[in-house]
């Protein structure tokens, strides 16, 4: 069976494609970080932190994204930067993945952090 985080990320993955971005790597590591899915859209390298929940009753999924957990999605992202010699512009989303009865909803928060 598929966990929740894994069916989550395949949501977000799914997601992205419909609005049109290219997904270039899921959970790219590097040292201990670890970045969920990084994608491009209109010459713009995006990182995406997928948080998914089975209910809002703790907080917005969105909300679970902590500022070491930041700085770690940054040290990553700045390794994949430089392996990929990147010159353009880059941002940080979160998309928030959270049950609701039977449906799954997805929220895409853009430029999130950084």
């Amino acid at each position: 069976m598929q966990s929740f985080g894994k069916k989550g990320e395949d949501l977000a993955v799914s997601f992205l494609k419909k609005k049109g971005y290219r997904i270039l790597h899921r959970n790219f590591r590097y040292k201990k970080s670890e970045i969920d899915i990084i994608c491009s859209k209109a010459g713009l390298l995006v990182f995406v932190e997928v948080k998914s929940r089975s209910s809002k009753a703790f907080g917005q999924p969105e909300s679970f994204v902590s500022k070491s957990q930041e700085q770690a999605i940054l040290k990553a992202s700045e390794a994949f930067v430089l392996d990929e010699d990147w010159h353009g512009d880059i941002r940080f989303d979160i998309i928030a993945i959270y049950k609701n009865g039977q449906i799954e909803e997805i929220e895409h928060f853009e430029d999130a952090f950084y």
